[in-house]
């Protein structure tokens, strides 16, 4: 199984040069720690920043630099600060090309839902809502089952939906899959010495396998 700081290393490989990127709150803000040196892309984060640098070392922290989850962040060369107004029409103006999330449920048609969770105290749903309904791509990481072993990935969502047939692609700790047009997991990828047969059992949605599933490669 892969830990946090590899399902972000295997999303950064999803990322292209020249995108601009908006990342969520958790395993989602790793991922800038391993954007290749080759690549030139844009961090962006909804309340007001747009060139967010790697997540900080304990030596890096700036309490008065925080990303739209309150976490510390850095500034990477050439970045601005502006208000959240601004950050929001570039957002639902389509500019942002891809969004990486976390999530509490993906269904088997790309819905998320990583918001809420009934009778229990949340801030809200920030700028979750627009990012789902503006970016041109949305990939999910996320932990395959939830603590008490119930698959994550699943026919329908029970918990409140953030945003529906929104999601194009999974990164788990057991797993790659992409979500299919016609609706349905693919699997593309598995974590290093995991089989097909435990993510088939511990994916609740519609899973399609085809041919011989290759592990994950880091470098």
């Amino acid at each position: 199984m892969l830990n946090k700081d590899q399902i972000a290393q295997r999303i950064a490989k999803e990322v292209q040069n020249g995108q601009y990127i908006n990342l969520g709150i958790g395993i989602p803000t790793l991922v800038a720690n391993y954007i290749p040196d080759n690549l030139e892309v844009v961090l962006q984060s909804e309340n007001g920043l747009l060139g967010i640098g790697p997540f900080p070392t304990e030596d890096k922290i700036d309490p008065d630099l925080i990303n739209a989850g309150k976490q510390t962040i850095t500034m990477a060369k050439g970045s601005v600060l502006f208000n959240s107004a601004e950050s929001f029409a570039m957002i639902r103006g389509g500019h942002v090309h891809l969004t990486i999330l976390g999530a509490m449920e993906v269904s088997e048609t790309g819905d998320i839902a990583n918001w809420k969770i009934p009778g229990k105290m949340v801030k809200g749903m920030g700028g979750a809502m627009d990012l789902v309904a503006s970016a041109e791509n949305i990939i999910v990481a996320m932990q395959h089952c939830s603590r008490d072993g119930k698959s994550k990935l699943l026919q329908k969502c029970s918990l409140p939906i953030t945003g529906i047939r929104c999601v194009k692609k999974i990164v788990t700790d057991i797993a790659v899959l992409d979500i299919l047009p016609e609706g349905g997991f693919k699997l593309i990828e598995r974590a290093p010495g995991v089989s097909v047969e435990e993510i088939k059992e511990k994916t609740a949605g519609k899973l399609v396998v085809e041919g011989e599933i290759p592990e994950m490669k880091f470098d």
